[in-house]
């Protein structure tokens, strides 16, 4: 998850000046990774995240935007969750940043997608969304075959919004549902340079775009070395099947064959790994391939006849099926 590091370390240094938008980050991540807990009585915000700076980032949007104090724990992996988490908590007013961010509706009942102020904001706001959500629950797959920008959401309706912010960047992201966990996808390459150029992680796009154009010239390169190792041993299977034909076409004709076609025919006999151009620059004269081919070609073509007159088997008689195929 070395992308996925870099990125969130990027994003957590964004300044963003405009109040509208830095609710809309605050509101985003809260939703994506915050639970509202009832302790004696009163709601409590805690936010769990997977790096220092993203929290950082978090209890001072909280602190400056919203005016609202909030501790933060840290928890050292054990287990199968290894990596340490931080969590952002906000216990005494915590029913107050939960209304203010759209975490509760006006009856006190948790909020199920985005808030409408995020929903229904500008393009900023989609953006801060998306930048909050990935603070809160995204990951980025190294480019491949495999590549992927996905988000974990608390639900389908966060990620249904998720998804329609995503379509308002003119960004195309699909949201499903995997063991029971819903999460937003985005597997097009360019979408995903796309998305992270509008949160602001530019850095990061350049270390993408140079990782994956470094992968499609591996991939390119990889298909072409084996598409040149598949023609070549095709041609050597084809060369020895035809070198096998000459040998059964020699036998067939004996001393009745007329000498430039015998000469033909013997040099692939003797060469039965070379190329018709090799062949022909071993005859004496040299002759071109389209040269050696008509000879071994008419070659072959009298033995099968002569074959056929005494009823004997051909020049194919003594090839493998693999040989065949070659041939």
């Amino acid at each position: 998850m070395a992308m996925t590091a870099q990125v969130k370390a990027e994003l957590a240094t964004i300044k963003v000046t405009k109040p509208a938008v830095r609710k809309a980050e605050v509101a985003s991540t809260l939703r994506f990774a915050s639970g509202l807990h009832i302790v004696s009585g009163r709601i409590v915000i805690e936010a769990e995240l997977d790096t220092g700076a993203v929290a950082r980032r978090l209890r001072t949007d909280i602190a400056e935007v919203f005016g609202h104090a909030s501790d933060l724990v840290i928890v050292n992996g054990s287990g199968i969750r290894r990596g340490t988490r931080y969590i952002v908590r906000v216990i005494k007013d915590g029913e107050a940043l939960a209304r203010q961010t759209g975490l509760i509706d006006s009856h006190g009942r948790p909020a199920r997608g985005l808030p409408p102020q995020v929903v229904g904001g500008g393009m900023e706001e989609c953006v801060a969304a998306w930048r909050g959500a990935f603070l809160a629950h995204g990951s980025l797959t190294e480019p491949g075959r495999s590549m992927a920008l996905e988000v974990t959401c608390p639900g389908p309706e966060a990620a249904l919004a998720l998804v329609g912010a995503a379509r308002r960047l003119n960004i195309s992201a699909k949201s499903r549902e995997v063991r029971n966990v819903d999460r937003v996808v985005i597997r097009d390459g360019d979408a995903i340079g796309q998305l992270l150029t509008r949160l602001g992680a530019h850095d990061s796009v350049l270390a993408w775009e140079e990782r994956r154009m470094r992968r499609e010239v591996r991939a390119s390169a990889n298909r072409l070395a084996n598409f040149d190792d598949a023609n070549l041993r095709r041609s050597a299977r084809a060369a020895v099947a035809a070198g096998a034909r000459v040998e059964r076409a020699l036998e067939i004709l004996g001393d009745d064959v007329p000498d430039h076609l015998k000469a033909a025919g013997l040099l692939r006999v003797e060469n039965k790994q070379a190329s018709l151009e090799e062949l022909g620059q071993l005859h004496n004269p040299p002759l071109t391939k389209d040269a050696v081919a008509g000879r071994i070609r008419r070659l072959l073509a009298t033995a099968d006849k002569r074959a056929a007159e005494l009823g004997i088997p051909n020049t194919e008689a003594s090839l493998s099926p693999d040989m065949l195929d070659a041939d």
